[in-house]
C-alpha cells in the first residue's frame, strides 16, 4: 500500500527503525516532513574541472579515480589523510585534515571514482599543487549521471547518498499526494504547481531551477501565513463589536494639560491614531513601536486614563516584575492626583499588593502586572483596555488570553525592539502599526566605544572622574556566579572588585535571583543617587529609567545579542548630559565583531534591528517565546521581502472575497491554514 503523507517515515521502504531515529534528530518524523526537508545546497557537477586546469588559490570541484591512500601525523599532532586522485588529464594530491576515519573509507574504494571539493594551493614543501578537501563523495552509478546533486544537512550516522536514495523513493511514491492549497488561479499565475516545485527543489536540472522552485514554495508558505493573518484581522475588525470610548473626557483632557513636558510630534501622531481606534465601535488592535527612550509609556498611560474616565479598567502587562513595579510606581505618581487607583499584580514573593486579588478588579483602576494578570483566578469586572509592553517577550496566545478577560477590550501592544517591516508582516500582521520615530528634545546621543582589556585601568579612571561629577554608572555582566565551563567574570566577583576600585563611592549588585523587594530597594537607592555604581545582570535590559546614569560598561560583549546590547545602551542617554557606553570583551568571532561594529556605527534602533535580523535570522530574532509558529522550510523573510508582500496582497484579496473560505476552490486552503495556524492565532472564526 502506498504510504500517505502522515505515515511515519520508519515505514517508508528502505528506512526502518534505525534510520528513522536518525531522521527524527533532523525533525523528520513523517513522509510529509521528509518531502519538505529541503537541501541546504546543491553541487553542480557540470562544473567539474580537469586536474590539469586547476589553479592555486581557487576553489575547485574534481572527479577522479582513487590511486593511493596514506595516513600521516604531523609534528604538532594533526592527523592527515592524503590520496592521489587521477583523471584523464593528470593527478593531484588531496588532503583531509583531522579526519582519520577517511582513510578506511577511501581505501575500501581504491580504484573507484571520488568527487572532491576544496581549495587548490601550492604545498610549500613539495612545491606541487594540493587540494585541501572540504567535502567528498564516493558516487554510485546513478549519482554519476546527475548534473546537479542535492546536499542535505545531516546528523552523525546519516549520509548524503542514503538521504538522496530515500528522498527519491518518497518522491516517486508520495509526490502525487502533495496537494496545493493555493487556489488554482494564483497557482497558474505562478507558473508552477507545488508538487513540481517540491520535486524540482530536491533534484533540479540546474541551480537556477532550484531557486525558481524555492521561490514557488516560499510563496506558498508566505501565502498560508498571510491568509491566517487576514482571517485574524477580519475576525477582530469586522466580526467583533468593541467599546466606543469618549476620547475627549474632562479627566483625560485635564491629565494631558498637567503633564510636565510637551509630547513630541511623533507621540501626538500616534496618540491621534490610538484615539481614533478607541472612539471606533471596533476593537483597537494596534502595535506601537518606538526606540528606547522615545516615550511609549506615557502614550499608553494617556490611553489608560481615557479608558478609566469612561468607567472601564485598563490592564498593563509587562514581561518582568522589575519592569511591572517600575510602571506601577511611575503611573501611580502620574495619575494619583486625579483619584485613579493603580494596582500591582505579580506572581513574585512580594505579596503586599496582591492581598485582595479578587477585589482588585472590581474597581475603576489601572492594573499593572506580569503574566500573573492572565491567571484564571484574576477576574475583571469591566476591562476596557489591554496594554502589553515589550510584546516580543510574549506570544500571540498570551495577549489573546489577557484580552479574553474582558468583553472585546481594546488592545495596545508596545515594543522598544524595532521590528523590520518584513518581520512585522509575519508576526504582527494582524495589528495596525504605528511608530514613534522621534526622541524627546534635550537628549544627547550616547557615545559608544570598544575598549581593550589593556585599557581597563584608564577606563576606570575616566569613570571615577564622571562619578565624582555626580554621575552614575551601570556595569553589566552576563553571569551571576563563576562557571567552570565558561571563562567569564561573574557579577559577584566584578562587584567585589569594583568596590575596591571605587572605594569613595557606593557600589551594589542587582541580579535576577533577588527577591522583588530587594531589587526594588536597590533601584530606589540608585534613582536617589545613594548608589553610584550598579553592577547588574541583564535584569536592567528593559524599562529602567534613571536620567542621571550616564555611563554603561558592558563586560564580555561577545555574550550578548545585538538587540540586547541596544536595549542595554538605552538605559543611559536619558538626560541632557553626554553619556558613554563602553564595550569590553573578546569579540573574536566574525559575528561578534559584526555586532560590535554595528553598535559603534549607529544608535538607530531600526538599523540595528535590520542588522540583527540578518546576523541571527528570524527564528533567533524572535526568540523561543514565539514558540508555536511553524518555521518556514523554504522562505526567507530577509531576501524574499518582495515575495512576502506579493503573497500578502494575494492572501488578503482571497479573504476579502471569501472571508470564511467556504467556496469549494478555497476548502483546501482553509484546511491547511487551520492546521498550521489555527491554534497560534486562535482562529475559531471559521469551522
Amino acid at each position: 500500500m502506498t504510504p500517505d503523507l502522515d505515515t511515519p517515515v520508519q515505514y517508508l521502504k528502505g528506512v526502518g527503525p534505525s534510520l528513522a531515529k536518525l531522521f527524527s534528530k533532523l525533525g523528520v518524523s513523517t513522509v510529509r516532513d521528509l518531502l519538505f526537508y529541503f537541501p541546504r545546497d546543491w553541487e553542480d557537477r557540470r562544473n567539474i574541472q580537469p586536474v590539469s586546469k586547476l589553479s592555486a588559490g581557487e576553489d575547485c570541484l574534481v572527479k577522479g579515480i582513487i590511486k593511493s591512500v596514506r595516513a600521516e601525523r604531523t609534528g604538532r599532532g594533526f592527523n592527515l589523510v592524503k590520496a592521489v586522485i587521477s583523471d584523464a588529464s593528470g593527478s593531484v594530491l588531496a588532503t583531509w585534515f583531522n579526519q582519520p576515519f577517511v582513510e578506511k573509507a577511501l581505501n575500501s574504494k581504491k580504484g573507484s571514482a571520488v568527487i572532491i571539493s576544496g581549495r587548490a594551493d601550492i604545498n610549500p614543501y613539495s612545491g606541487g599543487l594540493e587540494i585541501s578537501v572540504k567535502d567528498y563523495e564516493l558516487p554510485d552509478g546513478c549519482e554519476e549521471a546527475q548534473a546537479v546533486v542535492p546536499k542535505y544537512s545531516l546528523t552523525a550516522g546519516l549520509y548524503q547518498k542514503t538521504v538522496r536514495r530515500i528522498m527519491k523513493k518518497a518522491l516517486d511514491l508520495c509526490l502525487p499526494r502533495v496537494k496545493d492549497p493555493i487556489p488554482e488561479q494564483i497557482s497558474k499565475e505562478l507558473g508552477m504547481g507545488l508538487s513540481s516545485a517540491v520535486k524540482g527543489l530536491h533534484f533540479p536540472s540546474a541551480p537556477e531551477e532550484a531557486e525558481r522552485c524555492r521561490q514557488r514554495i516560499a510563496f506558498s508558505e508566505f501565502f498560508l501565513l498571510q491568509s491566517a493573518i487576514a482571517i485574524r484581522r477580519k475576525e477582530i475588525r469586522q466580526d467583533t463589536k468593541g467599546i466606543s470610548f469618549d476620547t475627549e473626557t474632562e479627566l483625560a483632557s485635564k491629565f494631558l494639560s498637567v503633564l510636565p513636558f510637551e509630547l513630541t510630534g511623533a507621540q501626538k501622531k500616534v496618540l491621534g491614531s490610538i484615539k481614533k481606534d478607541m472612539a471606533s465601535c471596533k476593537p483597537m488592535n494596534r502595535l506601537v513601536q518606538g526606540d528606547v527612550g522615545s516615550g511609549k509609556t506615557i502614550v499608553a498611560v494617556i490611553a489608560c486614563v481615557t479608558a478609566v474616565s469612561n468607567g472601564y479598567q485598563a490592564a498593563i502587562m509587562a514581561p518582568t516584575e522589575i519592569l511591572a513595579q517600575q510602571h506601577y510606581f511611575k503611573i501611580k505618581e502620574l495619575v494619583s492626583r486625579f483619584g485613579i487607583e493603580v494596582l500591582l499584580v505579580t506572581a513574585g514573593e512580594n505579596r503586599k499588593h496582591n492581598k485582595n486579588k479578587d477585589k482588585v478588579v472590581q474597581e475603576q483602576c489601572i492594573v499593572v502586572g506580569t503574566h500573573a494578570l492572565i491567571q484564571e483566578s484574576i477576574k475583571y469586572s469591566k476591562l476596557g483596555l489591554v496594554v502589553i509592553d515589550e510584546q516580543h517577550r510574549f506570544g500571540v496566545m498570551q495577549r489573546t488570553q489577557l484580552r479574553a478577560k474582558g468583553n472585546n477590550p481594546d488592545l495596545l501592544v508596545m515594543t522598544a525592539t524595532p521590528i523590520p517591516r518584513t518581520l512585522a508582516f509575519t508576526i504582527y500582521g494582524d495589528l495596525d502599526r504605528s511608530v514613534i520615530d522621534e526622541l524627546p528634545p534635550g537628549r544627547t546621543p550616547v557615545m559608544t566605544k570598544y575598549v581593550s582589556e589593556g585599557k581597563r585601568a584608564s577606563l576606570y579612571g575616566f569613570m571615577e572622574e564622571e562619578i565624582s561629577k555626580g554621575r552614575q554608572a551601570y556595569v553589566v555582566c552576563p553571569l551571576i556566579e563563576e562557571s567552570e565551563k565558561i571563562d567569564l567574570k561573574a557579577a559577584r566577583q566584578t562587584c567585589d572588585t569594583l568596590k575596591a576600585v571605587f572605594s569613595r563611592h557606593k557600589v551594589e549588585l542587582m541580579h535576577g535571583r533577588m527577591k522583588p523587594a530587594e531589587k526594588e530597594k536597590i533601584m530606589k537607592a540608585f534613582k536617589e543617587n545613594k548608589i553610584q555604581v550598579l553592577v547588574s545582570t541583564t535584569v536592567i535590559e528593559v524599562g529602567i529609567d534613571v536620567a542621571n546614569a550616564s555611563i554603561m560598561l558592558i563586560e564580555h560583549v561577545e555574550r550578548f545579542g545585538l538587540s540586547q546590547l541596544h536595549q542595554l545602551r538605552g538605559r543611559i542617554g536619558r538626560g541632557a548630559e553626554q553619556s558613554y557606553c563602553f564595550l569590553m570583551g573578546k569579540a573574536s568571532s566574525e559575528e561578534s565583531k559584526a555586532r560590535v561594529k554595528v553598535m559603534l556605527e549607529t544608535n538607530d534602533g531600526f538599523k540595528i534591528a535590520e542588522a540583527d535580523l540578518k546576523l541571527r535570522g528570524p527564528g533567533e530574532f524572535l526568540g523561543v517565546r514565539q514558540s508555536g509558529l511553524p518555521e518556514f522550510k523554504a522562505a526567507d523573510i530577509i531576501r524574499d521581502a518582495e515575495l512576502l508582500e506579493k503573497a500578502r496582497k494575494a492572501a488578503f484579496d482571497i479573504i476579502s472575497n471569501d472571508p470564511d473560505l467556504a467556496e469549494p476552490q478555497d476548502r483546501e486552503l482553509k484546511a491547511e491554514v487551520l492546521g498550521r495556524y489555527g491554534k497560534f492565532f486562535g482562529l475559531d472564526v471559521i469551522n
